[in-house]
């Protein structure tokens, strides 16, 4: 092998590395979506019926939910804790705000999903962003998770 193969080798580790084991700012992530602002309609523009809204760095819902807050948040947090590969980040059903990350399967790049409730109208609300850590695109992943974990509350 001649130098420049181990140069690209070694850097593609690296970069591996870097990626799996780079710490991460809980107060970057744990935020809730109410508060970040991301390209497309306002929140209180999206719909309320867990219609996502992709964007280029990830996907949002908001969804009316039967029940308390609490209790939607605990649905939330037990479909996202049965997905493969994700773990709770930060937060909890007491806080009201829960951040979940989700690594990919080969490469292990992470991808963080927050969600926050609130008591509105007798119902539920839920603010979800999901959004991925690295790179410009997504590619739709975190829109299709995020309809799958949808897909499992009702």
């Amino acid at each position: 092998m001649t130098l420049a193969a181990y140069a690209v080798v070694f850097g593609v580790l690296g970069l591996l590395g870097y990626v799996r084991f780079s710490p991460v700012d809980t107060a970057v992530w744990h935020v809730d979506p109410l508060g970040i602002a991301v390209p497309g309609a306002a929140w209180t523009a999206l719909p309320t019926d867990c219609a996502i809204t992709p964007y280029a760095r990830g996907a949002r819902a908001v969804c009316m939910q039967p029940g308390t807050p609490a209790e939607a948040l605990a649905r939330l947090d037990a479909v996202a804790m049965a997905s493969p590969r994700t773990y709770r980040f930060s937060g909890s059903v007491a806080q009201g705000l829960i951040t979940w990350e989700t690594r990919s399967l080969v490469f292990g790049f992470p991808d963080y999903t927050t969600a926050s409730v609130q008591l509105v109208d007798g119902k539920a609300r839920l603010a979800i962003l999901a959004r991925l850590r690295f790179g410009e695109s997504d590619f739709g992943v975190n829109a299709r998770r995020l309809a799958q974990w949808l897909a499992r509350l009702k």
